[in-house]
């Protein structure tokens, strides 16, 4: 019998009016729209229209600086889910969530909701949260270091794995005639007492219709890719060459087998930001548009955040250069060695990288024809560098739709993307498998993989 071909996964990224630093001064861009729903809803019929595994929205408990330069991230994501769930039937709905700036119990009661109120189309995107001026918010004077961090993000979703299955699937009983309606017996307390947190249990929301929703992790830290080869189920990485691509691809791959674990239950998604025309002259136009727009002073404070320097108006046309030893933290050695790569690479400017780093901050960027990105997207496919990529589109809604109309149907008839949905889950979407119920109080290890059986 022959084997289904492998298939191409697609995400969409959906920061605000786009990903791009300068998409809001674009003549069509509506400034209004960061906090208008109907922009949203459209958002999520597009990328149900082009057939994609999930949207994906990202969060982030604290104000950012430099809010004057671009606008930003102003919803709370998972609720704006619970919105989008209303509107939509097959497309899968991806927050983001902090484990350092939340807790177990409310959260894994809100994506229970989620999973529910969508039918089984929910995911957690989990984060760490790097940035320490969120301490402040949340009555904490000092913002933990990263290998506490880590550490508590283990526990958090141990924790939350067991109160997904604080109830048995058959726990609803509904016998109207015996007036039972819940089967005590298969309703269980957690009775975590752990390092971080302590967890009485049981959840208050029935098991959720993917047993639990899935699980994203996004980063490629040494911790952060431990911590995705244990429980995650797919993985954002920022990725902008091949080579790296790969390298990456089959470290994880084999840290995953080491957890005794699928690993083709745990996909990687490099995110990709494409500029599309209609020759590879026009899309080169249309992506120095977006950069001609950039603000130097929104990038320089950005490269100063993550190299910790002080690079200033006077830098712009110096040739970028990053002096050796520098101190860095867990949280930004992947995103300085991004940094480090281009600098050895190539002699390129202050003012040069900024407008490289515009589009996706060290996320992949491709500029041309449908076709040709479609033949660029399936090479990295198939060469051991992806599972398939989160779409990180410059301008929104233009540059989703410009994709799903037009470079959709390019991959479509190469054969690695669906001409239409066949499930009706997240996880059927992603070719996961429904996790079997475990005993919240088992001394089983509950960690994010669980073959049903």
């Amino acid at each position: 019998m022959t084997e289904p071909q492998r298939q191409l996964h697609l995400n969409a990224f959906l920061r605000n009016i786009g990903q791009h630093e300068a998409a809001w001064r674009l003549p069509a861009s509506d400034v209004k729209a960061i906090t208008d729903v109907s922009h949203y809803i459209n958002l999520a019929r597009i990328a149900e229209r082009g057939t994609l595994d999930a949207i994906f929205f990202a969060d982030h408990p604290v104000l950012k600086d430099r809010t004057e330069d671009r606008p930003f991230d102003a919803l709370d994501p998972s609720t704006l889910l619970a919105a989008l769930s209303t509107v939509t039937t097959r497309i899968g709905l991806v927050a983001t969530a902090s484990t350092t700036y939340n807790d177990p119990y409310n959260l894994a009661r809100r994506f229970a909701t989620i999973d529910h109120l969508s039918r089984g189309r929910a995911g957690w995107n989990v984060v760490t949260t790097a940035n320490a001026d969120a301490a402040a918010n949340f009555g904490g004077a000092v913002h933990p270091d990263p290998a506490t961090r880590y550490d508590r993000a283990a526990e958090f979703i141990d924790v939350a794995i067991r109160l997904w299955d604080s109830w048995q699937d058959d726990a609803i009983v509904g016998d109207k005639q015996a007036g039972v309606f819940a089967d005590g017996r298969r309703i269980h307390h957690v009775n975590h007492q752990g390092r971080h947190f302590h967890v009485r249990g049981p959840l208050e929301v029935p098991r959720p219709p993917q047993g639990r929703p899935v699980l994203f992790q996004a980063g490629s830290s040494a911790p952060g890719k431990a911590l995705a080869a244990r429980y995650a189920e797919a993985i954002f990485t920022a990725q902008p060459d091949l080579a790296g691509a790969q390298a990456f691809y089959r470290e994880v791959k084999d840290q995953v087998r080491a957890h005794g674990r699928n690993p083709d239950h745990v996909h990687i998604l490099p995110g990709l930001s494409v500029f599309v025309g209609g020759t590879q002259a026009e899309a080169l136009a249309l992506q120095d548009t977006f950069e001609s727009l950039t603000l130097p002073s929104y990038g320089l404070a950005q490269l100063n955040r993550i190299t910790g320097l002080d690079y200033g108006e006077s830098d712009l046309d110096r040739i970028f250069e990053l002096p050796s030893g520098l101190a860095l933290s867990g949280d930004i050695k992947s995103r300085v060695g991004l940094l480090q790569g281009i600098a050895s690479k190539e002699r390129i400017t202050v003012r040069q990288l900024l407008r490289r780093l515009s589009a996706g901050r060290g996320h992949r960027i491709l500029a041309g024809t449908p076709e040709q990105i479609a033949a660029d997207i399936e090479s990295w496919f198939r060469s051991g560098a992806a599972d398939g990529f989160n779409l990180i589109p410059p301008a929104l809604p233009s540059s989703l739709e410009t994709f799903v109309d037009q470079v959709i149907p390019e991959l479509r008839k190469r054969g690695i993307f669906r001409d239409a949905y066949t499930g009706s889950t997240l996880r059927e979407h992603l070719g996961l498998p429904r996790p079997a119920w475990q005993s919240p109080t088992s001394d089983v290890p509950a960690y994010a993989e669980a073959e049903a059986g």
